[in-house]
This record gives structure tokens, sequence and C-alpha cells, in this order.
């Protein structure tokens, strides 16, 4: 029986073992985090799991929460006017193919970890350092660190070819919070555009109490939506800078959110990171080989929600190709094999997000279009759900103002006016 250790029990990290382990591997899986710190700690970051990673979940029985958690029916997009005002200047909802859910990761990752435990896994509470992986890589076949976008992904070298961010283009902050109001259109993935300077989210999800909203504002550092935290700032002081960007440069959903309060005390988030590509394999000082998958080798903004999306392909990618590789030596030229598989899709996700944190008048053009032409408000919404189609008509201004322009030219627009 073939050994792999697992570094990192998030997404992908939980995803990838507990495939593994119902495929018969000897699968051990480290994390510093039992299930209770995890129940009991900072929630992690807004997810949106789209109709393809949900449809993973179901096939491998870990989709236990699609009684529970809220529908999400489409995606929203309000673009805010320059000089302000009480209404948005562009308004509109895309619908989607398969309703996408949210779901808190404290819960999702406590409750995988568990049936790890249960189904067999070796589960090792423990927090890995480099100087530990060169040992460990001896003792295992196979050692894949999925230990997200932290200290142990610096062990990757940067891959300066493919993404050339060095500083956190948003600072984030987040809360899901209980008393909101649900948007217009039902369940929706609400985002709003503040032009050069940032934008807000909004989301129905789970959470520990049940369900409730998520709110995020991404924040162009140093502008209008930045609202730095001193040290040892409290949730309350997140959401109180959250609901003061919204209420004076989003007040459409301030309107929703003035009498929110925090869904628990660890239900708020600051920070940010960045967006970064690197190198999905290191040879240790040992000559032992460590592959790196997700975010800990492709970390991209939240800007586009892909973040757990890409997660759940990663591992689904990983545990294909480690299975149908059979006994052979995981060698460099599979991890890179396996690697390059999923970067396909990945580089999609990487060349989206650089468009939606740089904005180019092509977006702007597209959005403006959306709210006339029900079919692209569609397009855009199901694209969080499949973005490989994106370079046909969104990410290249070129392809995307011939797009503007076929529209107009064969539509009346008038006929397929979405409605919020």
């Amino acid at each position: 029986m073939r050994k792999i250790l697992v570094v990192g029990a998030g997404q992908s990290g939980l995803q990838l073992a507990l495939g593994l382990l119902s495929e018969d591997y000897d699968v051990t899986l480290v994390d510093p985090r039992s299930p209770d710190d995890i129940r009991a700690g900072r929630v992690m970051s807004t997810q949106c799991l789209f109709g393809p990673a949900l449809r993973r979940e179901r096939r491998h029985g870990l989709a236990f929460w699609d009684d529970k958690a809220p529908e999400v029916n489409g995606v929203g997009v309000r673009v805010a006017a320059r000089q302000g005002g009480p209404v948005p200047e562009v308004d509109w909802v895309g619908r989607l193919d398969e309703p996408a859910r949210s779901v808190d990761q404290r819960i999702k990752l406590a409750a995988w970890l568990e049936l790890f435990v249960q189904g067999g896994g070796r589960f090792l509470r423990h927090r890995v350092s480099r100087e530990e992986l060169e040992a460990l890589g001896t003792e295992y076949d196979l050692v894949v660190v999925a230990a997200g976008r932290g200290e142990l992904a610096e062990i990757f070298p940067r891959d300066t070819r493919r993404f050339h961010f060095r500083e956190p283009q948003r600072r984030l902050a987040l809360a899901y919070v209980s008393g909101g109001e649900e948007h217009p259109a039902g369940g929706v993935l609400s985002r709003t555009v503040v032009p050069d300077a940032g934008e807000a989210f909004t989301l129905p999800t789970l959470s520990l109490n049940g369900p409730c909203h998520a709110v995020m504002v991404e924040a162009v550092p140093g502008g209008p939506l930045d609202r730095p935290l001193a040290e040892g700032a409290t949730g309350d002081d997140v959401l109180a800078g959250l609901l003061d960007v919204l209420r004076r440069y989003a007040p459409w959903e301030y309107e929703r959110f003035s009498r929110a309060r925090l869904a628990d005390p660890m239900a708020a988030l600051y920070g940010g990171y960045a967006p970064v590509v690197r190198d999905p394999v290191v040879r240790m000082r040992g000559g032992a080989l460590v592959w790196g998958m997700a975010d800990s080798v492709v970390a991209n903004d939240p800007i586009t929600a892909q973040g757990a999306n890409m997660a759940s392909l990663c591992a689904d990618v990983y545990r294909r190709a480690i299975v149908d590789h059979g006994g052979r030596p995981f060698d460099e030229a599979f991890m890179r094999g396996a690697f390059n598989t999923y970067w396909y899709s990945a580089r999609q996700v990487t060349a989206w997000s650089r468009v939606m944190l740089s904005g180019p008048p092509h977006v702007w053009e597209l959005y403006r279009l959306a709210e006339r032409h029900r079919p692209t408000a569609d397009r855009f919404a199901n694209s969080f759900s499949d973005p490989t189609g994106l370079i046909d008509w969104f990410l290249h201004p070129e392809r995307a103002l011939e797009y503007v322009d076929g529209v107009r030219r064969g539509t009346d627009l008038s006929s397929h006016l979405p409605t919020t």
C-alpha cells in the first residue's frame, strides 16, 4: 500500500486525503488544528462553491449541507456612480444554471477531518516546518503540501513568468453577520464596484449558528474604502468599518445590513495577501521531492470567488493523477504533468483575477451591456462555474469589444433587459 503524506487540512488537502483514503491508500494528514480548534477558531474566508465543485462533493459523499445552506441562484453586479449617490449607475443580476452554495469552512473542514479519522486515516496534530519536510520526504512515497498561503508555501519558488504581483492588491475585511436582509432578487452573490477604490461583496451563507450573510470589502490599499485597523481590533471593529464603507459608498447594501451583528464572536477577519503563482515542485536538500497544490502554489485574490472552487478542482485532478499512475515512482515529471493539467484551468482564473483587479475600460462596457442584455448577464454569472470560456469574450479587450459590438448590431436590447 502506497504511503502518502498530505500537509494541510483545508479544502484541497482534506478533499485529496479523503479521496485517496477511499482508494485504499495509506494516507497521513498533518495540520496543527483539531476539529474542535477549527470550529472554535476565526472565520477563514468567504467561499461560494458553484455547480462543478458541488457535484464533486456529492459524487464523493462529502456534501453534507445541501439541505441546510441557502441556495445562491444568481450573481449580481452593481457599479457605484463616480460622483456618488443613493442608487448605483449599473445594476443587474445574472442567473446561474445550477445553484451555488456557501458553507463556513469552520463547519466543513471540522466535519471532513472527523470523517477522515473515522475512515481510518492517520491524523497528526502538528505544525510541520521546512526542516521536518526534509525527513518526511524519505518516509513516504509522496509528500503533498496543501498548507494554503502560509509560511510553508514559501518553499516553492515564485514563478514570475506566470504572475507578477509582489504586494497585496486589495485589503480585505470580512464579517459573517446575522440580521441582514436578502438581496431584492433573492439568493445572490452581490458585487458592488466602486471605481478606482475597490469592491463590496455580500453572500448568503451557512455558518456555525445557521444561515446568515457574509459581507466583505476589498479595498484598494490607501484608497477611500480602506479602513486600517489598529492592533488588537475586535470583530466588532471590523464590522463597524464594513458598515461605514457600505453607508458611504454602497448605501443600497447598507440598507440591507444597517442592523447586522456578528454571527459569532470569531466571525470577522482582516488582512490581505499578494496573489502569486509558484513552481509546484521543490527538491529538498536531501533529494526528496515535495509537491505543492491549490493555494500553496496558485493563490488568486478572492475578487473572482474562485479559491475554494479551484482547491476542489486541484484535489480532483491530483487524486485522479495519483490513482492513474499506479505503482510507478512519483517523480518530477509526474508532478509537473498533473500540475499542468490543473494549470490549464487555473491560468484562466489567474488571468480573470488580473483583469478584475485592474478594471480595464472594456470591463465597464461589458457591465453596461449586461444591464440591457440578459444573455450577457447570465453568461457572466455562469463563468463563475466555468471560467475557461472567458478568454473568448471577457478577458481580452479586443475580443470583448467585438462581442459588445456584435450583440448591439444583432440584438434588440430592449427585449433582453435583466431585472433585479
